[in-house]
């Protein structure tokens, strides 16, 4: 089973696939793990029953899949688990702490998604127990794929305050500006959506290729 995020390597993470074609695209990009939206108000949205349509095609030997959801319902949850399609469940809206260790509990793998506004945003990370935080821009109203971003030195802060986890930075990166993000922040993993594509839900090979060559292009000790 592929890892995502591992410690000493770069982890990059594109998200908000809507087709296979995008989707085998980044693979060939070298992309570590693919995010596939399951909030039916992203306009990245994939039904589950269109991914189980497609996803098992993939050559997932080396690239995670991230089933990404925002406040899901159980039965929404017990098919994403059942599924048996994905790696990691990344919880991208109010979850508690609870919720996390509930589910890892179950023995899934949890990326917990936190909104930043201002420093204060980052003092409920020790509260999770997940090791995989990914950081992103405040928009309450879309928990994502805003192509907003935030100040990096917050998430440069959180990787100091919180030693014992794995930062994943997102929000308003790009190809032409991830290399100078992952130079400041050195965070675990990069995550983008709107910044590899040609539209909401359909990415350009070009840039998915130019992003993950950037970020890697950066050696962080």
């Amino acid at each position: 089973m592929p890892d995502f995020p591992t410690t000493g390597h770069l982890g990059v993470k594109l998200c908000g696939f809507t087709r296979r074609e995008d989707s085998e695209a980044a693979i060939a990009a070298g992309a570590d793990a693919l995010g596939f939206n399951f909030w039916p108000r992203s306009k990245r949205h994939l039904p589950l029953e269109k991914a189980r349509q497609w996803l098992p095609s993939l050559s997932t030997s080396k690239t995670a899949l991230v089933a990404v959801v925002v406040n899901a319902d159980s039965l929404l949850l017990e098919q994403i688990i059942t599924s048996r399609l994905f790696h990691c469940i990344q919880l991208h809206g109010d979850e508690t702490p609870d919720d996390v260790s509930f589910l890892m509990e179950r023995g899934l793998r949890v990326i917990k998604a936190l909104q930043v506004k201002d420093e204060s945003s980052l003092d409920c990370i020790a509260l999770y127990a997940c090791t995989d935080i990914l950081l992103d821009a405040y928009n309450p109203a879309l928990y994502g794929g805003s192509g907003e971003s935030f100040p990096w030195h917050l998430a440069e802060l959180a990787r100091l305050r919180h030693p014992d986890k794995r930062i994943i930075l997102s929000g308003g990166l790009n190809p032409d500006n991830v290399a100078e993000a992952v130079s400041q922040v050195r965070p675990a993993a990069v995550d983008v959506a709107s910044g590899v594509e040609s539209e909401p839900g359909i990415k350009d090979p070009a840039k998915m290729a130019a992003f993950v060559r950037n970020a890697r292009s950066v050696l962080v000790a």
